[in-house]
């Protein structure tokens, strides 16, 4: 079997539906992770050692055969280790397949299984739940329940309802156990140093490991969750295309998040079937919504990905999910500021290189010239620091990954001595999944024109419809 075929055959085994689990998230022991772990990262290396011996012999076609193969077999493993834990192990696969074209395409399309297929729980274990959290059966808590989930995944699974009041909301239950099973992971710092080590390798994961320790930690209480949403909604209630759904209260605890429903076209069948135009609006909302979060209210949702979005054909857009939120301070906002007025609008690669050595991202006196720090860094700010209207590559999307985590580059010596500080590990879902997405999409737009209207130290027109819409909005909360 040729090495696309046994891919194809393999997808479709993945996405085979699995059974509803009857019982709650096993964390019998951080020991029997770790050894699931460590045999599949064991493996990886293995694997890889045979395979570099049979390559250093074969033709190049035979070498790109092989590669394929090899491509092919470690996302299995990889998937078949994280897939059989929920918790932060498999977050961390949820978030690895959103990285567009810089991943492998096997590797990519099988995280992507975890997003997609992750197993419900039975009708009966979500029922136990609810009654465990809101003091009574759904049937009885709600006026209609659905006991079929709308969706599954690592964390808990979502059901439709009716409160006795008549409002149709979401659901979101808690798999019972999971809360531990994240913990687990997090209090064992080896363990995910090892997961990202196969995903990214390369990469020096600290102070990625500790910032993924904080946030999953507060995304498994979704009384953090639900603040953090109520907060959103409060601050875009009247905006004319980003629509965030109000939180029920009194149906929400630590396990269990209620929030109003909502409907919309999910991100497939934009991506199949819409126009560019409406793409464009689409991908346009989006990007608005992440950096006017950022530069206006200080807050940056950090899981930005297909399933997180509902979408409609005039740019509106609902976003879903918000356990993963990162806060910034007034100061971390300046600084962010500090890096894109030299570098963009000043065009001044010494004082950004002096503001990124101020900030601990590059440290000072690091061997590398100012032209190697401005075509490294200069990378991740290449939509705004050209004016027009230009499209999000697939290219670029993979090459910023590619960038971002090759510390080998031999065409770069900037990675060796970059740092990723804590304050901007999330942050860095910006470059890693949001522009995956505007690549998908195939926005073609003025990201320098909507940037400056974004910015909190610029101020222009709006060069855009939806940016017009945006400007009447901002003009009645800040009068």
């Amino acid at each position: 079997m040729g090495a696309a075929a046994g891919y194809a055959t393999y997808k479709l085994l993945a996405r085979r539906p699995k059974p509803p689990s009857t019982a709650g998230v096993s964390h019998t022991s951080a020991l029997a992770r770790n050894v699931a772990v460590a045999k599949t990262g064991a493996r990886i290396g293995a694997n890889y050692a045979a395979h570099q011996a049979k390559r250093a012999t074969a033709s190049p076609e035979r070498q790109a055969e092989l590669d394929a193969a090899f491509e092919m077999k470690t996302a299995e493993q990889v998937v078949n280790v994280l897939g059989g834990m929920k918790g932060a192990l498999m977050k961390i696969g949820q978030m690895a397949s959103f990285l567009d074209d810089g991943l492998p395409e096997p590797m990519r399309e099988a995280l992507a299984t975890l997003q997609a297929d992750a197993p419900p729980m039975s009708p009966e274990l979500a029922a136990q739940v609810v009654a465990d959290e809101l003091g009574a059966p759904p049937d009885v808590i709600f006026a209609e329940w659905n006991p079929r989930p709308l969706s599954a995944a690592s964390i808990g699974q979502v059901h439709r309802a009716v409160t006795q009041d008549g409002r149709q909301v979401a659901v979101k239950v808690q798999y019972p156990g999971v809360d531990k099973a994240i913990m687990a992971d997090l209090d064992n710092s080896q363990l995910l140093f090892t997961v990202l080590g196969m995903v990214f390798p390369g990469m020096d994961p600290q102070p990625i490991v500790d910032e993924i320790r904080e946030r999953l930690g507060e995304e498994v209480d979704y009384r953090i969750e639900a603040q953090n949403q109520a907060d959103f909604h409060r601050w875009y209630a009247t905006h004319p295309f980003i629509h965030v759904p109000a939180v029920i209260a009194e149906h929400s605890s630590q396990r269990v998040l209620t929030s109003e429903f909502a409907d919309g076209v999910r991100f497939a069948e934009v991506d199949a079937a819409w126009s560019a135009e409406q793409k464009n609006l689409a991908a346009e909302a989006i990007y608005r919504f992440v950096f006017r979060s950022f530069y206006q209210f200080h807050a940056f949702n950090g899981d930005p990905h297909p399933g997180n979005y509902l979408f409609r054909p005039d740019g509106r857009v609902t976003f879903l999910d918000f356990g993963l939120v990162k806060r910034f301070s007034p100061t971390d906002i300046d600084e962010a500021a500090s890096m894109i007025k030299a570098l963009v609008i000043d065009d001044d690669v010494v004082a950004y290189r002096r503001t990124i050595e101020k900030l601990g991202i590059l440290p000072a006196g690091s061997p590398v010239t100012d032209q190697e720090v401005e075509d490294y860094f200069g990378y991740f700010y290449k939509l705004v620091r050209q004016s027009g209207v230009h499209p999000v590559t697939h290219e670029y999307a993979a090459a910023m990954v590619t960038q971002f985590f090759d510390v080998t580059s031999s065409v770069s010596r900037v990675p060796k001595f970059a740092n990723l500080t804590r304050e901007w590990v999330i942050l860095q879902r910006i470059n890693l999944g949001l522009y995956a997405i505007l690549a998908r999409l195939e926005a073609n737009l003025d990201w320098l024109g909507i940037s400056k209207q974004l910015w909190n130290f610029t101020d222009v027109e709006p060069v855009t419809e939806l940016g017009r819409q945006e400007a009447e909005w901002l003009a009645t909360i800040t009068s």
